[in-house]
């Protein structure tokens, strides 16, 4: 009898621990957030909104308004301001040149605030007027509790931003490759003029190593933001951020957050490639339509059943001309994630369809002029 009770009760309890959520993260930063990139879903938030140091995590804005502002084949000349920049350096001498490319590695892998001050004064002039464009990105970006007076994050009272916004500017910058390309570079070789030896520099972001999927972002420390680290990490193509600001054991604070976040995210295929999507008309064809298909598949990040809040819009001509070739690009599906474009895909024809000869479209013409007649004479 007692065997049998213990059986009851265990069937009892398995369907409810298989579907028991996983615990909320517990961590020791001031301020946390982590977020899916795509989407901007918040996962989990711990004071988010509190207005805090950045630290180098600053350097994260500094790299995303270089990537739009600059060229990175430009060659940047060191000022004396810059190469006596306190803090992290890559030991620039005054005058000396590197490509603005090879500056952001600096900036990035080793928070070169010297690297940072040349790329700010190379393109805005000065440092004031670089961050002055910083802020105003941040804020279009929707970080508006952020405001950057400097390039690399140095103590300013006027310098400050959230964990929230911080996840937010990331994010952006995911969007574009160059920006993963650099944060996520675990080891790079720039030039050292006038030395026997290059610059050989190592990521500071030991998650790079630490952690499956990561691919960057920033460390940053201050005595006045205490030890930061913004992280990423991506998995199933599943973009994460997490932030953590003023924490006592950084890595283990965002190693968390990112656990805890693939426990919350599931990929979820809205269309698979070769999906049809829409059907339109040919003029002049063998064919009188053609169907469009997906050119690859639409997957989102789903989490807490919100499918319902993804919505499909598809941008494509009521009518083409032929010839037309198998595989043609003649409009694209967008999804949105409420009012946010989160995926957009090609639509595609899914066959070739021929022009009609001469005698073709005279006898379509003689045809629809012959059908005509027949059913107003009726």
């Amino acid at each position: 009898m007692r065997r049998c009770f213990l059986i009851f009760l265990i069937c009892l309890l398995v369907p409810a621990l298989a579907v028991a959520k996983p615990a909320e993260p517990v961590v020791t930063a001031k301020s946390a957030i982590v977020i899916e990139a795509t989407t901007g879903k918040v996962l989990f938030a711990k004071n988010a909104d509190e207005i805090r140091y950045p630290a180098s995590s600053t350097i994260i804005m500094t790299l995303i308004t270089a990537l739009e502002h600059g060229h990175l084949d430009d060659v940047v000349t060191a000022s004396e301001n810059a190469a006596r920049t306190e803090g992290s350096s890559i030991w620039l001498e005054p005058g000396e040149q590197l490509k603005m490319m090879d500056l952001l590695y600096g900036i990035m892998l080793v928070s070169g605030n010297d690297a940072s001050v040349a790329v700010a004064e190379h393109i805005a002039g000065s440092t004031e007027k670089f961050a002055k464009l910083m802020t105003e990105k941040a804020h279009a970006i929707g970080a508006t509790r952020t405001n950057f007076t400097n390039s690399s994050g140095l103590p300013d009272p006027k310098h400050v931003s959230t964990a929230r916004d911080l996840a937010k500017i990331t994010a952006y910058g995911y969007k574009n490759p160059l920006f993963e390309q650099i944060v996520s570079t675990y080891h790079k070789v720039i030039p050292w003029p006038g030395k026997e030896f290059d610059r050989d520099l190592y990521n500071e972001n030991k998650l790079l190593w630490m952690y499956e999927g990561s691919n960057g972002v920033k460390t940053g420390y201050t005595d006045a933001a205490g030890p930061c680290l913004v992280s990423a990490a991506k998995r199933r193509g599943i973009q994460l951020i997490a932030v953590v600001l003023d924490s006592d054991f950084m890595w283990k604070d965002s190693i968390a957050l990112l656990d805890y976040g693939f426990s919350q995210v599931e990929p979820h295929e809205l269309y698979p490639q070769g999906e049809i999507m829409k059907t339109v008309w040919v003029a002049y064809g063998n064919k009188d339509s053609v169907p469009l298909v997906t050119a690859k598949e639409i997957v989102v990040p789903v989490s807490n059943d919100d499918k319902d809040k993804f919505h499909t819009v598809i941008e494509c001509p009521k009518k083409v001309e032929a010839p037309i070739a198998a595989g043609q690009k003649v409009g694209t599906v967008k999804v949105f994630y409420e009012n946010a474009e989160v995926a957009a895909v090609d639509l595609v024809t899914a066959e070739a369809i021929e022009r009609k000869t001469f005698f073709g479209l005279l006898w379509s013409s003689l045809w629809k002029l012959f059908t005509f007649l027949i059913k107003n004479i009726a």
